[in-house]
């Protein structure tokens, strides 16, 4: 029993150190056991403008990941596609090598449709690399010229004041009651001096108007007589189309006050006078 009772006695040295170790496990119990070390963020501690800040930094680097993903097409002359090239658009091998047959053939391909022809290639694919063709200049002026000479020849240009109601219903856009408007109308003025006068027609808008342009022309075979605005009675002016006595007076008495009108623009000082009509108006007068 001695020995064992020796384990127990300790100097007054050990006794404060075994002392000071319990009171220290004890403090580090305590702390662990009333304190919260979660290293998890809540998300109770940010506000709804900080987590959509987040979210919106976490899309962009997204979105700036897909960008460099994406093969990035420049313009390109499909004459000379590789079959890497071939390949990154999204062609196939058999489309590829049609393409390589034609030109080894010493053909070119001037333009998407020549390209289509030719490869095979679906109609989705082409609408999404044919705007990146790149033709020569000579090559586009000479597509532009085929496709004007074309569109020149599908019709016959016709005179405007001789077009019956039935011509003018060949325009896409002019059913019969435009036709009869713009028929009346010529009556009406005597005849149309230019395809201009055509604005003046109610319910003709700006494209189908061009369209009618485009069939039907004034010609002028004999000359109209161009009324002098500076030797001009009252009953001279009422004579135009646009003109009522009203203004004619009017132009008179501005003629009268300035001696002289010098241009058309500067009737637009008359307070009545249809200065978005002057463009028509001046095809029936002259200065001198």
């Amino acid at each position: 029993m001695k020995p064992i009772k020796s384990h127990f006695v300790f100097t007054k040295s050990q006794q404060n150190g075994i002392f000071l170790l319990v009171l220290v496990i004890i403090i580090l119990q305590a702390i662990y056991y009333f304190s919260d070390f979660s290293t998890g963020s809540s998300s109770e501690g940010l506000t709804q403008q900080e987590i959509e800040g987040f979210q919106s930094e976490i899309d962009s680097i997204k979105l700036a990941r897909a960008e460099a993903d994406t093969v990035k097409i420049f313009p390109f002359n499909p004459n000379y596609i590789t079959d890497f090239k071939g390949y990154t658009l999204g062609m196939s091998v058999e489309e590829i090598d049609k393409l390589h047959q034609f030109r080894d053939e010493n053909k070119w391909i001037n333009s998407a449709e020549d390209f289509q022809r030719v490869t095979g290639v679906s109609d989705s694919l082409l609408s999404a690399i044919s705007p990146f063709f790149k033709f020569p200049d000579w090559v586009i002026e000479a597509e532009r010229e085929k496709t004007q000479t074309k569109t020149t020849s599908s019709f016959a240009v016709l005179d405007l004041n001789k077009a019956e109601a039935e011509d003018l219903q060949t325009v896409n856009g002019v059913g019969e009651v435009l036709a009869d408007r713009i028929i009346n109308y010529r009556t009406k003025i005597g005849g149309f001096r230019n395809e201009i006068q055509l604005k003046d027609i109610y319910g003709l808008n700006y494209e189908t108007r061009e369209k009618v342009q485009q069939q039907f022309k004034v010609f002028n075979n004999e000359e109209f007589n161009l009324i002098n605005i500076n030797r001009a009675k009252v009953l001279d002016l009422v004579e135009v189309p646009y003109i009522k006595y009203e203004l004619a007076r009017e132009i008179i008495d501005y003629r009268q006050l300035h001696e002289e009108i010098n241009s058309f623009e500067e009737l637009s000082k008359i307070e009545s006078f249809p200065s978005d009509k002057i463009d028509r108006i001046q095809l029936y007068l002259s200065l001198d």
